[in-house]
């Protein structure tokens, strides 16, 4: 089975206020999973089937050269003419093949689209158990944008990648496909690391809130009549899911703009 049907059944059993918000996760995120596994298995099957060629006629065309340096009269007739035509064919297949990988730059695109899948897969996996990033979030809920918001991050830093490849300095860098996963891990790291010091802060500030949370109960019983006082633990769970959100929200626009600022 593919990962698209095993995590499928996943999301039928999440739990999600909006029926459509499940839509969008099948419709979006597994079909960009699909998508890109789907590249990555065509760009790896021409890659292959180059690099084959070219290793093998590398190894050949030297094979064929040096017979025809043997006394000729242990040679077949004709030999000449065959060796010719055979050097002269595995040269314009080596050179026929190594031209196409370097113009479609697939071995680029296939690490490329593997290290996509993998993101996204990593991203899928963490939003499923509230782990990683998600891991100070209550409920699938309260998570998803933030989930919609890093799907969308890294479809759009693919296609940025993409339409770049035109660009000559663009060609002449090697693309490093431990060095981006790495990096992608890092700048996961990096934003739990900031959201932590970001709640460190605001504590003080939460603590008289709740302070003043807890003296409701106080005025509601000086002034009974007063229906509006709504109930303190309601009150303190809404002020926390509000903080996540502005905190997270944060986060996103100053990553964001740091990597616009960076490319």
């Amino acid at each position: 089975m593919t990962f698209s049907q095993n995590v499928s059944g996943i999301i039928d059993d999440i739990e999600l206020n909006r029926t459509y918000d499940k839509a969008i996760l099948k419709h979006r995120f597994l079909d960009e999973i699909t998508y890109y596994e789907k590249k990555r298995d065509e760009t790896k099957r021409y890659y292959n089937i180059f690099r084959f060629i070219v290793t093998t006629g590398s190894i050949l065309l030297p094979a064929v050269l040096s017979m025809g340096q043997m006394d000729p009269a242990k040679l077949p007739k004709n030999f000449d003419m065959i060796s010719y035509w055979c050097s002269w064919t595995i040269s314009l297949l080596v050179t026929g093949s190594n031209g196409f990988l370097q113009l479609f730059s697939l071995d680029k695109n296939y690490f490329s689209y593997s290290m996509v899948v993998e993101q996204l897969k990593t991203e899928g996996w963490q939003f499923f158990g509230l782990s990683g990033k998600y891991e100070d979030y209550p409920n699938h809920q309260s998570a998803y944008k933030t989930f919609s918001k890093s799907v969308e991050s890294i479809k759009r830093k693919q296609i940025d990648q993409e339409f770049s490849n035109g660009k000559g300095e663009n060609k002449k860098k090697k693309f490093d496909f431990q060095g981006e996963m790495k990096k992608f891990a890092e700048e996961q790291n990096a934003n739990l690391k900031i959201k932590d010091a970001v709640v460190e802060q605001i504590l003080p500030q939460k603590e008289i809130v709740n302070k003043a949370v807890e003296l409701i109960p106080a005025v509601k019983d000086k002034v009974p009549d007063l229906p509006s006082i709504p109930d303190p633990e309601k009150v303190t769970e809404i002020l926390k899911e509000e903080t996540k959100e502005v905190i997270d929200e944060t986060i996103d626009k100053a990553v964001d703009k740091a990597v616009d600022k960076k490319d």
